[in-house]
């Protein structure tokens, strides 16, 4: 679905992107996880055709995104809400439908089952001003998907959002698979590339650190286990290559209450790939 081969691009004397390169299957839900400038945004540009890279070779769903044929094919819901506060929810809808060349009876479907898919039908008719954050959020994904897209490209997806609304959006993104529907996800939050992500790249500097399924990254990038050991009231931690070999061993020097095996994180990960220094 996507093919991205050693993507450069610079604005000015900053790098953007520093060779990226990375495969998208068809059915997937492919994470972009990254800190802040890491480039996820502006890779999204480039999927859209919305940035021309300087040098590499890009092919989305067949083409070139920049063709308006490849861009009917694309859904995007960018952090920065795409949406027309004074109109109504289902106006906006309307709106980008139509940008996709749907209309009459066709467009009433499609917009009608967006705002039921995104649970808004009741909310349909009002002013999105007074919409919450986590409604314009979906909103904002509404009106990605109202022309059927392939691809849908999510930005940040719960930025700004509550827990209910983040979990609603989760199951939105879990509905859009369960279609078949390609979705890259862009975020910074380990527990949602975690939950959600069929394979992960984590993304620094412009460039792919580290690519597959959440159990390949961490067992390929989030060190070794921690074993946790209680006797009485004190608890003892430490790195445990070989856990059981070495639980035999501590059971030698006295009985033990309770032990337990903490796995690596998608979190160790990303710290192992990216750094503990802080980027503002």
């Amino acid at each position: 679905m996507i093919r991205l081969e050693s993507i450069q691009k610079r604005y000015g004397a900053t790098t953007a992107l520093d060779g990226l390169t990375l495969e998208v299957a068809p059915g997937e839900v492919f994470g972009l996880l990254g800190p802040n400038g890491a480039g996820k945004s502006t890779t999204m540009k480039i999927l859209t055709g919305l940035v021309m890279p300087d040098a590499g070779t890009v092919s989305v769903c067949g083409g070139l995104p920049a063709d308006p044929t490849v861009r009917r094919k694309i859904g995007l819901a960018p952090q920065s809400l795409a949406l027309y506060p004074l109109l109504s929810g289902r106006e906006n809808v309307e709106f980008f439908g139509r940008m996709y060349g749907l209309e009459g009876a066709a467009l009433a479907r499609r917009v009608d089952a967006v705002l039921e898919f995104v649970q808004l039908a009741d909310r349909q008719r009002d002013r999105v001003k007074g919409y919450s954050g986590g409604m314009q959020r979906r909103l904002n994904l509404a009106a990605a998907i109202v022309h059927e897209p392939e691809l849908v490209l999510l930005d940040e997806a719960t930025a700004g959002v509550d827990p209910q609304s983040r979990h609603a959006i989760f199951e939105l993104v879990k509905a859009l698979r369960a279609q078949g529907r390609t979705v890259v996800y862009t975020t910074h939050y380990m527990e949602e590339a975690a939950r959600l992500c069929d394979r992960i790249a984590v993304v620094d500097h412009g460039r792919v650190l580290a690519q597959g399924t959440l159990d390949e990254l961490v067992h390929a990038h989030g060190g070794d286990s921690t074993l946790v050991v209680r006797r009485g009231a004190q608890e003892t931690r430490e790195a445990a290559g070989e856990a059981l070999a070495r639980l035999n061993a501590l059971a030698q020097e006295g009985a033990i209450d309770e032990f337990r095996l903490e796995r690596p994180t998608l979190e160790q990960v990303f710290l192992n790939l990216t750094g503990r220094s802080l980027r503002e």
